[in-house]
């Protein structure tokens, strides 16, 4: 049987369900294609900001409180993600309420009545002073690396926005990203559950099928692969520990790479027994953590490791993880450690068919995107890895031209020359 079925209503709003018959949950999910990347520098943060006022009320709920009120109702508890290329509406529904709970999401899409953005717009500006310290000083790893990797362009701009742009936000600018972006043709609707995929397209219909709307304009390309001028970027603020980002700039998840970049990713950091963790805090013991992540856009990624130190382990520990990155470059995984990280993929993949979120999530993205990554294209990706082409891609895309690194904590001044000397 195939993992998921999808049909396309009239108005270009596609649906999936994910059949799991033996669950006594459902995930409804639904997928815009907008996020910060679509925003211009003075505009920066209305995407994040439109999803939160998605919640404020609607004309069939006229208030956030009634809204909350009847997601529970139907068993759920809804909630919402903005990141660079998309936003993502879903609830954990009871499969006995499928039907209205879907109707609560198409009156949030459709019929939001944009109440309290004064309010609103106060809790987004303490959500963005989280990534600033005292001086106003941009300290969010995350948020430095993208500016530092993507300068100049909305992939490097904080999925929040900043102060200035937040502030300057109008209700007139919210509501035509809205009535651009929020179209049937820009969205994907899933439900993941012990259902019926045609009671899911009558339920689709029912509450979205008036909507209407055109496609989406497209987000301004990513091109620029060259050097950068400055690799590293260095904040001092208070606290014990000194919080270390290196990144690579990638390309896109369409690349002949992305499957062997997924698998570097866990061999680097994906649990106990990856080379991060063995070398920085079974053998050197260096800091409590350290992960590897990876985030494949259209046209452009990242695979950033990141952990956190004191200030006189900064140098030891960036010496050790570009170790680690040369020894991928100069000599093949061997056998043994390969199939064992292998081993652990397919586990959580298999394990992924238990949860109905990931299913949904999986599915929702992957047609919104137009990156279809079942379970088993994934299987087939795997199938295909070799020690080889590791070595390969890791030479060619883990280089040092496409290294950034951003600094933040109390470091020293030593502490910076013997990171800048072994970088």
């Amino acid at each position: 049987m195939p993992e998921y079925l999808c049909t396309t209503l009239d108005n270009g709003l596609r649906v999936i369900s994910v059949s799991m018959p033996h669950h006594h949950s459902a995930e409804v999910m639904i997928y815009i294609g907008v996020g910060s990347r679509y925003e211009t520098a003075h505009k920066a943060g209305v995407s994040h900001f439109l999803e939160h006022m998605l919640f404020k009320g609607t004309e069939d709920l006229p208030t956030s409180l009634a809204l909350e009120r009847a997601f529970e109702a139907v068993g759920g508890s809804a909630n919402a993600a903005t990141d660079c290329e998309t936003t993502c509406f879903h609830s954990r529904v009871h499969p006995d309420h499928i039907t209205p709970g879907i109707g609560l999401f198409g009156s949030m899409m459709q019929r939001p009545l944009f109440k309290d953005m004064a309010m609103e717009r106060r809790v987004i500006l303490e959500e963005a002073m989280g990534d600033l310290n005292e001086t106003g000083r941009q300290i969010n790893s995350d948020n430095i690396i993208a500016s530092l990797l993507y300068p100049d362009h909305p992939l490097g701009q904080p999925t929040v926005g900043n102060r200035p742009a937040i502030e300057r936000l109008t209700l007139r600018q919210l509501q035509q990203h809205h009535a651009t972006y929020y179209t049937p043709r820009n969205a994907v609707l899933t439900v993941a559950g012990p259902v019926d995929h045609q009671e899911v397209v009558a339920a689709a219909e029912q509450h979205f099928g008036q909507w209407q709307g055109e496609s989406a304009p497209a987000p301004k390309p990513w091109t620029d692969f060259s050097p950068a001028d400055r690799q590293l970027r260095w904040v001092r603020d208070a606290g014990s520990q000194v919080s270390l980002q290196l990144a690579f700039l990638l390309p896109g998840r369409d690349s002949e790479h992305a499957v062997n970049l997924r698998v570097l990713r866990r061999l680097l950091g994906w649990g106990g027994m990856s080379r991060l963790m063995l070398r920085l805090r079974e053998e050197l013991g260096l800091t409590y953590a350290v992960d590897a992540a990876l985030a494949l856009y259209a046209d452009a990624g990242t695979l950033a490791i990141d952990l956190a130190v004191s200030a006189e382990n900064l140098g030891k520990a960036t010496a050790a993880i570009l170790e680690l990155l040369t020894e991928l470059h100069t000599s093949e995984v061997d056998d043994d450690e390969l199939s064992h990280s292998l081993n652990c993929y397919r586990c959580d993949l298999d394990y992924s068919r238990d949860q109905v979120d990931e299913m949904a999530l999986r599915y929702t993205w992957g047609e919104l995107t137009g990156s279809s990554r079942t379970i088993a294209n994934d299987l087939a990706g795997i199938d295909t890895v070799s020690a080889a082409g590791l070595r390969q891609t890791a030479r060619e895309l883990l280089a040092p031209a496409n290294l950034r690194g951003a600094i933040v904590g109390p470091y020293r001044t030593r502490d910076r020359k013997a990171v800048e000397k072994v970088i």
